[in-house]
C-alpha cells in the first residue's frame, strides 16, 4: 500500500523532523547519562545536551555509528525496512548511506526528490552522492520524502513509543497494514480517497468510489467504514480525509501475503474478460538457462522497487491503478 506524504511548508516539516531527530536521540541514550554516552562515543566534550535539544544534530552516519556502539542491529534495522541491500558498518561502525539513499530512489528526478523533502535540489543531491553527509533531520526528510515510510525505520532503530512525534503515525501505519490483510479493498478506497477528483466531488459518493474500482457500492462503504473505525479517516466537510496520507509496507507472514496475492490476482484474472484500452496484459511461456532465469527474476524484482519509487514521488493523485507481476517456474 502506498500514498504520498502530506504536503506542508519547509518551516514546518523541517520543526517535525528536528523533533523527532531529537527524540530518537535521546532514545538511544537509554538510562546512559549524556556525559557517559559522549564518552562512549569518544567526545572529549558533551554534545549530547545540544543533540537533544535541538541546537545542533550529528550527521546521520554518526547517529548509526552511535546506535551500532549502543548495541542496536543497523544493518537487520535496515533490511526489516526495505528490500534494497542494506548500508554495512564498517570496524568504526561507519556507513556509506549515499549508495542505500539512491537505491531506494530508483531513477526518480532528484528535483522531485528534493521538492517532497522542502530541500534544495543542490542539497539533495549532494546527499546523494556522498559529497556532504546530511545531518540526521535531512535524512529523516529524504526518507520520507522516498518512501513515505519514516516510522518503520525509526520503530526499526528505537521503541517507536520513545518518539512521540511519529507514534501516531506509526500505529496508523500498522493500523492500515492489518486491514490491507483482512479487508483488502481497503486498500484500493484510501487510493481513491487521495484522488483529485474525489477532492473534488461536494460530498462523499460511495457510488464514485465505486465505479473507479469496478466494485460494488457496499463493498465501498464497508471499507470505508473499516477505516473509519480504525481512525485512518474520517469525516471533514462531507469527505473523507486522513490527517495525513499514509505509505504503508504490506509485506507480512507467507500466510498474509497469500491473502492479498489471491485477492489481487483474481481482480486482475476478472479483468482480461473486461479488457479496457488502457490496460496492458502480456505473458511468455519460455525456456531459458538456469542463470538466465535469475537474471529475469533479478531484472523483476529491480523494476518492481523502480515502480514503487516512481509512484511514492508521482504527483498530483489523479489514477488509481493496480499492478501484478508474477514468474512461476515449472518444473
Amino acid at each position: 500500500m502506498r500514498a504520498k506524504t502530506g504536503n506542508s511548508s519547509e518551516n514546518v516539516d523541517q520543526r517535525s523532523f528536528e523533533q523527532a531527530a531529537s527524540e530518537v536521540l535521546r532514545a538511544l541514550r537509554g538510562d546512559r547519562s549524556q556525559r557517559a554516552l559522549a564518552r562512549r562515543l569518544g567526545y572529549r566534550a558533551n554534545p549530547i545536551t545540544d543533540w537533544e535539544h535541538g541546537r545542533r544534530f550529528p550527521t546521520a552516519v554518526e547517529t548509526l555509528r552511535a546506535a551500532h556502539l549502543l548495541g542496536v542491529n543497523v544493518g537487520q534495522a535496515f533490511t526489516e525496512f526495505h528490500v534494497a541491500a542494506p548500508p554495512t558498518p564498517d570496524a568504526a561502525g561507519r556507513v556509506a548511506l549515499a549508495p542505500w539513499l539512491s537505491a531506494i530512489r530508483g531513477t526518480t528526478p532528484v528535483a522531485h526528490i528534493a521538492a517532497r523533502a522542502g530541500c534544495s535540489r543542490f542539497a539533495m543531491a549532494r546527499w546523494l552522492s556522498e559529497a556532504a553527509q546530511p545531518r540526521l533531520p535531512d535524512f529523516f526528510r529524504c526518507i520520507d520524502a522516498i518512501t513515505g515510510r519514516l516510522p518503520d525505520l525509526v520503530a526499526a532503530l528505537v521503541p517507536i513509543a520513545s518518539v512521540p512525534s511519529l507514534a501516531a503515525r506509526y500505529r496508523g501505519m500498522r493500523a492500515a497494514r492489518r486491514l490491507a490483510f483482512d479487508s483488502p479493498w481497503t486498500e484500493a478506497v484510501l487510493r481513491v480517497l487521495e484522488t483529485q477528483d474525489y477532492r473534488a466531488l461536494p460530498a462523499h459518493d460511495d457510488a464514485f468510489v465505486a465505479q473507479r474500482l469496478g466494485i460494488n457500492a457496499d463493498v465501498a462503504r464497508a471499507a470505508a467504514q473499516h477505516l473509519e473505525t480504525a481512525e485512518i479517516i474520517r469525516l471533514e466537510n462531507g469527505l473523507w480525509c486522513q490527517d495525513r496520507p499514509l505509505t504503508v509496507d504490506t509485506r507480512g507472514s507467507r500466510e498474509d501475503l497469500s491473502v492479498l496475492l489471491r485477492h489481487w490476482s483474481a481482480v486482475g484474472y476478472r479483468r482480461v474478460a473486461e479488457r479496457r484500452p488502457r490496460d496492458f496484459f502480456s505473458y511468455n511461456v519460455m525456456s531459458c538457462s538456469r542463470v538466465d532465469y535469475d537474471r529475469i527474476r533479478d531484472l523483476l524484482r529491480r523494476t518492481f522497487r523502480e515502480i514503487s519509487s516512481i509512484v511514492a514521488a508521482s504527483e498530483p493523485s489523479e489514477q488509481v491503478a493496480l499492478l501484478n507481476l508474477q514468474l512461476l517456474e515449472f518444473g
